[in-house]
């Protein structure tokens, strides 16, 4: 695997052609036929291959998965097409028309830049992941956009680019790293990177905190389908503003500095903030937009009178409060035919799954179960998704 050379070969890349969608249970058989005519080295890496591009189909999408190259570390690291694609389309609307990627990992990023006209110098320190990168600027035809470059990023001349991108390693062999000096290379030296250039973003875990925002920098979380993905810091843009960017859209928030929303009795509706707004401290504005309130100081659920429709937040009606008893929910529950149970927490130690065990529903109707705190007690909300 740490060698692609033997799959681009035609023999390679017709055996890729051959292997793919090829199900785990089928493999060995597979493989057994293959290594007739094959070298058995060339036939387990193809397998291999083939089943990195069948995990990438959720990042990257089929038609692209299927002629790109991965790592296993690759496919858990690179950026997802549609963020990376927002991305790339915000760095054109800020003129950029030439980029440096370092710490650029299989090339996703760079891909995405390329596609919007941008010229990318994409670097990676790892021989591998920089060949795996090489391999996908040219299985795409962006090779004349993307040179791609095995370096330390560190000592990379960036001077003749518009903009940086930096995207620092996040794990280490104990798996997440939390500590942002702790990135490779550290948020520190990636920030000072970022100061030399007219324009830059910095993709960062989404648990950062606030707090190592630094002033000169925009923060911006984004989520896709209500996951969320990322935190970037842009330099070059809106000092010291905060957005939440949801895709896809784009739709943006940007935050008002507004102060924390008031603590309020349960309206009619329950509002739960899209993970980005979440992550980026705008639960205010979302409840200044719906004229609602927390149901506790410390919980991320608003509550109104009125539905209103928000991008930002989806919308449950609420039909029972009730203080936290499991006895009573199941008792609810079969008496409403509720066999379809969603349950979602927030304040809670009670894990779903367990709960679903103990209250065993059973029926043809569906309801959604809010396992929180209101006022600081322990409670049940029970409701459903609002028609807006």
């Amino acid at each position: 695997m740490n060698d692609l050379a033997p799959l681009l070969t035609p023999e390679g890349r017709a055996l890729l052609d051959e292997v793919r969608g090829t199900a785990p249970a089928d493999e060995l058989a597979v493989a057994t036929r293959l290594r007739r005519d094959h070298p058995a080295p060339l036939v387990s890496a193809a397998l291999a291959q083939a089943r990195l591009r069948q995990r990438a189909v959720a990042k990257f999408g089929t038609e692209d998965a299927h002629r790109m190259f991965f790592t296993p570390h690759g496919v858990e690291q690179s950026t997802r097409a549609s963020v990376a694609a927002y991305r790339a389309a915000r760095l054109t609307e800020l003129g950029v028309t030439s980029v440096a990627d370092l710490c650029c990992g299989i090339g996703g990023d760079a891909i995405a830049l390329a596609r919007a006209g941008i010229r990318v110098l994409a670097v990676d320190r790892d021989p591998a992941t920089a060949a795996t990168a090489r391999a996908n600027a040219d299985a795409l035809g962006l090779g004349g956009l993307i040179e791609v470059r095995e370096a330390d990023v560190t000592e990379v001349d960036t001077s003749g680019h518009d903009a940086v991108f930096v995207d620092p390693a996040r794990r280490g062999g104990r798996g997440r790293i939390f500590d942002p000096e702790a990135y490779s290379p550290p948020l520190s030296w990636a920030v000072a990177a970022a100061r030399t250039a007219r324009v830059a973003a910095l993709k960062i875990a989404p648990g950062v905190p606030h707090e190592a925002v630094p002033a000169d920098a925009e923060a911006e979380w984004i989520s896709d389908h209500g996951d969320v993905k990322e935190a970037v810091l842009w330099f070059g843009t809106e000092p010291g503003a905060v957005r939440a960017t949801l895709l896809p859209g784009p739709r943006a928030l940007r935050g008002a500095g507004l102060p924390d929303p008031p603590v309020r009795p349960l309206g009619r509706y329950l509002y739960e903030p899209d993970g980005a707004v979440i992550r980026a401290h705008l639960v205010a504005d979302v409840a200044a937009e719906l004229d609602g309130g927390l149901l506790d100081a410390t919980i991320a659920y608003v509550t109104a009178d009125t539905l209103r429709p928000t991008p930002y937040a989806t919308a449950y009606e609420i039909t029972d409060q009730l203080p936290f008893n499991v006895k009573k929910l199941k008792a609810l529950l079969r008496e409403r035919g509720v066999g379809v149970l969603t349950v979602k927490k927030r304040g809670s130690a009670v894990e779903p799954e367990e709960l679903r065990r103990k209250v065993k529903p059973q029926g043809p109707n569906a309801a959604t179960v809010f396992l929180t705190r209101v006022a600081g007690a322990p409670t049940m909300l029970i409701g459903a998704p609002a028609a807006v």
